[in-house]
């Protein structure tokens, strides 16, 4: 298993349409993957449990992956967030 924080610089967070490329991008992938805020921990493939733990612009989050592409998944999805999801 493999963590890394990632800071949200969107403009809306993780809300609607960013949080849908979010989670098309996690499924995209074989490893478990979560996202993890505050003392909350939800799959980062769940858009209703993404949507549920309200990231806005700014905030640091913490993706985990476990599984055997788990280093593609935590690189490719910190890559969306950083790309500001092309905002």
């Amino acid at each position: 298993m493999i963590q890394r924080e990632v800071t949200i610089t969107n403009s809306t967070g993780l809300h609607a349409r960013p949080a849908t490329f979010f989670i098309q991008k996690a499924n995209t992938y074989r490893s478990s993957v979560w996202v993890v805020k505050d003392d909350r921990r939800v799959s980062a493939k769940s858009l209703l449990g993404v949507l549920s733990i309200g990231i806005a612009k700014g905030m640091t989050i913490t993706l985990a992956a476990d599984g055997e592409d788990e280093n593609e998944a935590i690189n490719g999805l910190v890559e969306l967030i950083e790309s500001g999801f092309n905002d």
